[in-house]
């Protein structure tokens, strides 16, 4: 199946990792290979050629001479330009799909709603393209007129990660494209194919649409260019999805040389369920926000925070769900599985060493919490924690992997307090029908996060909204809203049509 997949986006057994403009994809064979592996196998899918310096200095030369034109192009026809890129991946969206399923291990209906959002995200951005509004305001000078524009920012670094191999990119680059900037792209060493694939069907298509070079590609076999793509004054803005420990580095490197990042850092999100909670829209909501792609969203569900009246019921209605997700553990290519595998067999690890924390710390596992030794590949059970208080530092901490921590609740304030008492802000929700609760935990006095939702789960982002968080999640948006600002630079302008020039403060010069 992996063969035909690779055929099917022109990949072969190696692959050329580094895209360089002009239509040119480096020959380099020296700097190193990077072998992707099936993670229900841990078998090598293909060989992608790492990049050399030499590769990065050509690239990074032909990006900036790209930019130089692409910014006076009209914002509309590079809007055109995005509308043809995602007619490409509409194409391609089932071969494309199953290549993330293959080399990421979410499931098939998971991979394709991944280049699902690239497709949408590339609608998105070509409305915008016509509406990258600026302010207009009123100056406190006669015979004056003041207002805002906005302009292309320049190059744009985007480092992305390994759950989320195509969409991150996609929702960076195509805003960045019809901002007028061009983006250069570093995926994670563990899906480069999909980066590749991803690349080539978008260049394909602004090549025969008559357009430019605006994405360009490469591969890091180690940390080296990676830390030089950080440093380069070139790159105003990088914006970096992963760990908030190596977040946090970026974050610190941009800003010593006064550059902008936009992080997409860990999540650590709860769902609340009060008394009045409709099961039948919670329940759902929270198996697939903790077992969907085998925990390893940043958006996953964590911590399930339930009122002390229907604790006991609730655990266990889930453990009985989880139990039926047991059955469908598998082959994430397969129509018939529910849950894949982790990404590697270090995640295996993290998640053995979590349970066993949780249990060290008084916590009892009611069903999972263990690895499947008994095949190949990095499968683990889903698993439900009880008996632990948030503060215990096995809950403090980002596990990415399937372990939902179920903790009791007697208050809402109490409940909301608990949802934030972790280092992290990305997304959260509560499962109520009663509206003072709901208003309540929207409220200023509500929840911390980025993302609080309504009866619905924590998993998961529509386009047209800006997503991201705050605390150590990063406090960066993508996708929606305004979040298009962050790829441009604003300017205010003031233009005086009087025969007059008041200066400030009254300030008179007499010549």
């Amino acid at each position: 199946m992996s063969q035909s997949i690779l055929k099917a986006l022109g990949l072969g057994e190696r692959n050329s990792g580094t895209y360089l403009g002009n239509g040119e994809w480096s020959q380099t064979t020296s700097a190193g290979v990077l072998e992707p592996k099936n993670p229900s196998t841990n078998e090598v899918i293909a060989r992608v050629w790492a990049s050399s310096p030499a590769d990065y200095d050509t690239l990074m030369s032909r990006a900036q001479a790209a930019f130089a034109t692409w910014r006076t192009t009209p914002a509309p026809r590079r809007g055109e330009a995005i509308r043809l890129c995602g007619d490409a991946l509409r194409k391609h969206k089932d071969a494309l799909g199953s290549l993330v399923a293959l080399e990421m291990g979410k499931i098939k209906p998971e991979g394709d709603g991944e280049v699902q959002e690239m497709i949408d995200i590339a609608d998105f951005a070509v409305g915008q393209s016509r509406m990258l509004y600026g302010l207009s305001m009123h100056s406190e000078r006669p015979g004056h007129r003041m207002y805002e524009q906005w302009h292309p920012i320049g190059l744009v670094g985007v480092i992305s990660a390994f759950n989320f191999p195509v969409a991150v990119w996609a929702w960076n680059a195509f805003l960045a494209a019809v901002c007028g900037d061009i983006t250069i792209w570093k995926p994670s060493p563990k899906v480069p194919l999909s980066a590749v694939a991803s690349m080539r069907i978008c260049n394909e298509a602004l090549k025969a649409g008559g357009f430019p070079d605006i994405f360009f590609l490469f591969n890091d076999a180690g940390t080296e260019l990676a830390q030089k793509f950080v440093d380069d004054h070139r790159i105003p803005l990088v914006s970096f999805t992963g760990s908030t420990a190596v977040g946090r580095h970026v974050g610190e490197r941009v800003a010593r040389r006064m550059g902008r990042s936009l992080l997409e850092l860990g999540g650590n999100n709860a769902i609340i369920l009060d008394a009045s909670a409709d099961l039948k829209l919670a329940i759902p909501a929270i198996v697939f926000g903790a077992v969907g792609t085998a925990g390893q969203r940043c958006t996953s569900t964590r911590r399930l925070l339930v009122h002390e009246s229907i604790h006991d019921d609730v655990v266990a209605t889930l453990v009985a769900a989880y139990q039926q997700v047991e059955k469908r553990i598998g082959d994430p290519t397969l129509a018939t599985t529910l849950m894949g595998p982790l990404n590697d067999p270090g995640a295996v690890q993290r998640f053995t060493t979590a349970v066993e924390k949780a249990k060290a710390a008084g916590g009892k596992v009611r069903t999972g919490g263990k690895a499947l030794t008994d095949r190949p590949g990095n499968f683990v059970l889903p698993t439900i924690v009880t008996g632990l208080t948030n503060e215990a530092e096995v809950v403090q901490t980002e596990t990415f992997a399937p372990i939902l921590y179920v903790m009791p609740f007697k208050t809402l304030d109490e409940a909301v307090t608990m949802q934030n008492g972790v280092p992290q802000g990305l997304s959260s929700a509560i499962f109520t029908r009663d509206l003072q609760a709901a208003e309540r935990y929207l409220s200023a006095a509500g929840s911390d996060c980025g993302i609080a939702n309504v009866n619905i789960g924590t998993s998961g982002a529509e386009i047209g909204g800006a997503f991201g968080g705050e605390k150590e999640t990063g406090g960066g948006r993508e996708s929606g809203s305004d979040a298009w600002k962050i790829y441009m630079r604003r300017q205010t302008n003031t233009i005086n049509y009087s025969d007059a020039l008041p200066l400030a403060q009254g300030i008179k010069f007499e010549f």
